[in-house]
């Protein structure tokens, strides 16, 4: 077992060292570190990732995914986490307490998580409890921060995944007549309504103002929506499903339900990560495709599938910017500090939180 003695909370400046390498360089360092530290380190890495990163990824897939694997890789006492804040936290609550997760930089965020607080979904509960009753349960989506998904795991609620949240609102409305969804509302109307319930049955939470955007009679509301979505997603509009129809109709638009209702309703198939890259790779040749989704893994999916046409359903879209930080540099530079005796920009959640945030999880798994 590979030994550290140094704990290290505080991200210092990346030396300029890092900076000036060259890919090449950098590369070869980090094939180095990897056969150093060998069973020791473990490297999982989300499908939007870059792929000058992605290539040292000892599996890859989505965020949940990822932080069951890592805590199923019970021999592994560092944990490189290359995704974002939110996933890194995730892993932490899975694993155990002789395993170190690692963000190479702590600035990957995401900006969904980032629009649903512990103060803000508090005030709401107080707010929509008072008016709607014991009437409601809360969901959230795992994309959001462990505070939420602790004051979900505390209520009585579960955490959702795009693949399994039409299962996990099927368990929710069998427990009350209300959910509120956080922190995507994207996600919630979409699943909600292929589920059955009309938009006219579905309200909008404003967090920043405390108030309710839709006039509906209190007896018709059944979804409660925060008003939160994905900065990459919501990028996609109905004017690219247009376009995209008018310029080639036999193309397919294969799109993420963290896109808006309008344009999945447009889409010819809407699902999660997993289900998008499995369309894509289970196509026949010559098939093409516009796909709404994040660009690193449209770009990755085009050079995997040459056979096939893939685009983006956005022309101009790019990577998400938060998910790009993480980057050679700072991935190599992780690696560099933890063979060097430090552990650099640990992600560690408080156990309160983790306990509470667990539950939530759990009753996900268990639907």
């Amino acid at each position: 077992m590979f030994k550290t003695d140094l704990f290290q909370e505080i991200q210092p400046q990346l030396p300029p060292g890092y900076k000036e390498a060259s890919d090449k360089e950098l590369i070869a360092r980090a094939h180095q570190r990897k056969k150093q530290l060998g069973k020791d380190l473990f490297i999982p890495g989300h499908h939007y990732q870059r792929d000058d990163v992605i290539q040292f990824a000892d599996v890859t897939g989505d965020s949940l995914q990822l932080a069951q694997v890592s805590a199923n890789n019970q021999h592994s006492s560092f944990i490189v986490f290359c995704g974002v804040h939110f996933m890194a936290e995730t892993a932490d609550i899975l694993t155990n307490d002789g395993q170190s997760v690692l963000l190479p930089d702590l600035r990957a965020g995401c900006s969904m998580a980032d629009m649903a607080d512990k103060k803000q979904t508090e005030r709401a509960w107080e707010k929509l409890t008072a008016y709607y009753g014991d009437t409601i349960i809360p969901l959230t989506y795992v994309n959001s921060s462990a505070d939420i998904k602790a004051f979900v795991g505390s209520h009585g609620g579960a955490t959702v995944t795009s693949s399994n949240a039409k299962e996990v609102l099927k368990w929710a409305f069998a427990q009350k007549k209300r959910i509120l969804f956080l922190p995507d509302q994207h996600l919630g109307r979409n699943t909600a309504y292929e589920l059955g319930i009309p938009l006219e049955n579905m309200v909008v939470w404003n967090p920043l103002l405390d108030v309710l955007e839709d006039e509906i009679p209190k007896d018709q509301v059944r979804m409660i929506l925060w008003k939160g979505h994905c900065s990459v997603h919501e990028n996609f509009r109905i004017e690219h499903v247009n376009q995209s129809r008018e310029n080639e109709p036999d193309r397919k638009i294969l799109v993420h339900p963290e896109c808006s209702w309008e344009v999945t309703q447009a889409a010819d198939l809407a699902g999660s990560t997993r289900f998008i890259i499995e369309q894509v790779s289970q196509a026949p040749a010559g098939t093409k495709w516009a796909i709404g989704t994040e660009m690193n893994l449209v770009k990755r999916l085009k050079k995997l599938y040459p056979e096939q046409s893939v685009e983006s359903l956005n022309p101009e879209m790019c990577p998400c910017l938060t998910m790009n930080r993480i980057d050679l540099p700072h991935f190599v530079w992780t690696l560099d500090e933890i063979y060097n005796g430090k552990l650099p920009n640990v992600i560690s959640v408080d156990k309160e939180i983790s306990t509470a945030a667990k539950l939530a999880i759990n009753r996900m798994m268990d639907v």
